[in-house]
């Protein structure tokens, strides 16, 4: 019980003694006390008493301690709140939420301790946290628990989590927002030291964020968030894609071409390929989509150069098995940054029509009626279509783009339909519908192009104006 009822007495000298300084105080209606060997030390601790009755702080009954002091004692170490924390958002979280929250605090907690004397490998303590301290399984009674109270981990991975329990700060030392620097210049660079990408750093920035509101408005552990005391801007990247290495049509079409010539299993995803470039879909959409949500046109000649519609609904993202509730290693969802039920509708070009209607025709499609499909049935990988990828660039580039960051990756697709579809006049609010981009991302990351599309706007305004005058 906290109290205002207190009073400090003169320290007092007992002869005889080891520690012969005594002090007393009383809190309520219980006395307290504590002998020193130096009389210097007794008066230390009476000044802290004393400023913090001046500063009408309450005491605690049963300790003697001020609140702030008792809060301190009590207050769990960074490590122990942060395993709490990723149980208590890992049922509500998806799977790649639940990645991104131990991603996030993996690179953030090695930052906040009381020494790095003794500190494991940085890689092995990143590991040891990221798939052991912060994932979840079910522990023996089918309460969720860390994995590693679960689970028998190797020795160094048990030895890094039992250096880090031992010299974790505790929460309660984040009062001093300064302390937070560190661990906001580690989300800012990759493991190499090199600069993070801008995203990354504000995707890990926000886990830090809510972590903080977390601690201070449901649990109490600090007085209030330390982030925005920090004087702290994250070093500046460019996030604007590098059109440089952004295939063109005719790129686009001959390395979805070299895809098709690769053998049996680029000739199954040459489609895929083609939803990337096409309808500018993501990776994780194409693997969810099936034939029901596609609206093609009647196969003949006089239908040859209609359009058609993807409705597109679900996605499969990629992620560990581990993260996943069935283990499997994608997770169902909707559509990204979109409510659960959702649906984009994405018109196709003629080109794009033909493409599935073969795919459909030779391949058909898997039981629950996607279209793609890996070897053995499953979701396609990334790893399978990124080979195929990169074997179609050796075969279709010259030996000089091939070793450039030109359509590096099968994203590059995607990035390379925005753009098309940009530069033919489309309007960037459609632009960003059809991709599934908010208009801030596209502005974001489109900027050159779209301010290029803007000086046309300008001149066609221009020339209107002039016919006034």
């Amino acid at each position: 019980m906290l109290t205002y009822d207190v009073d400090i007495w003169s320290i007092r000298k007992r002869s005889g003694r080891a520690k012969p300084f005594e002090l007393r105080w009383r809190v309520g209606a219980r006395p307290h006390s504590k002998s020193f060997k130096l009389k210097p030390q007794a008066d230390g601790r009476r000044s802290e008493l004393m400023t913090a009755l001046r500063e009408r702080e309450q005491f605690d009954v049963d300790t003697g301690l001020p609140a702030r002091e008792l809060a301190a004692l009590n207050s769990p170490t960074w490590f122990e709140h942060a395993m709490g924390y990723a149980l208590m958002k890992w049922p509500r979280a998806a799977a790649k939420h639940r990645a991104g929250i131990a991603e996030a605090l993996s690179v953030i907690t090695p930052t906040l301790v009381t020494t790095t004397r003794g500190a494991p490998d940085p890689k092995i303590l990143r590991a040891a946290l990221y798939q052991w301290a912060f994932r979840a399984v079910q522990g023996p009674d089918s309460q969720l628990v860390p994995r590693h109270q679960a689970e028998e981990p190797p020795q160094q991975i048990s030895d890094a989590l039992s250096w880090l329990k031992a010299h974790s700060m505790k929460v309660k030392a984040l009062e001093d927002p300064a302390l937070l620097r560190p661990a906001l210049d580690a989300m800012s660079r990759r493991m190499d030291g090199g600069k993070a990408a801008e995203n990354t750093a504000r995707r890990k920035r926000m886990v830090l964020s809510n972590f903080l509101r977390y601690t201070v408005e449901e649990k109490g552990l600090l007085s209030a968030n330390p982030l925005p005391r920090v004087d702290w801007t994250p070093a500046e990247t460019d996030d604007e894609i590098d059109f440089r290495y952004v295939p063109g049509p005719t790129q686009a079409r001959v390395l979805i071409d070299a895809v098709s010539a690769s053998g049996g299993r680029g000739q199954h995803l040459t489609a895929f390929f083609g939803c990337l470039y096409y309808a500018a879909m993501r990776p994780a959409e194409i693997a969810s989509l099936k034939a029901a949500d596609c609206t093609l046109p009647a196969d003949t000649p006089e239908a040859a150069d209609q359009w058609g519609e993807l409705l597109l609904a679900e996605s499969r993202p990629e992620v560990g098995g581990g993260w996943t509730d069935d283990g499997a290693s994608y997770e169902t969802r909707g559509l990204k940054r979109r409510a659960r039920k959702a649906t984009r509708p994405v018109p196709i070009p003629p080109v794009l029509v033909r493409m599935l209607r073969n795919h459909m025709t030779a391949y058909g499609t898997a039981p629950d009626g996607r279209l793609f499909r890996a070897a053995r049935g499953g979701r396609v990988r990334s790893t399978e279509y990124c080979d195929l990828w990169e074997a179609a660039r050796t075969e279709a580039l010259s030996e000089q783009d091939a070793a450039s960051p030109l359509a590096a990756v099968p994203y590059s697709l995607r990035h390379a339909g925005v753009s098309l579809w940009i530069k033919s006049g489309v309007d960037p609010v459609e632009v960003a519908r059809r991709a599934g981009h908010s208009i801030a991302v596209l502005f974001r990351f489109y900027a050159k192009i779209l301010q290029g599309g803007q000086s046309r706007s300008n001149a066609l305004i221009a020339e209107e104006l002039s016919k006034a005058g």
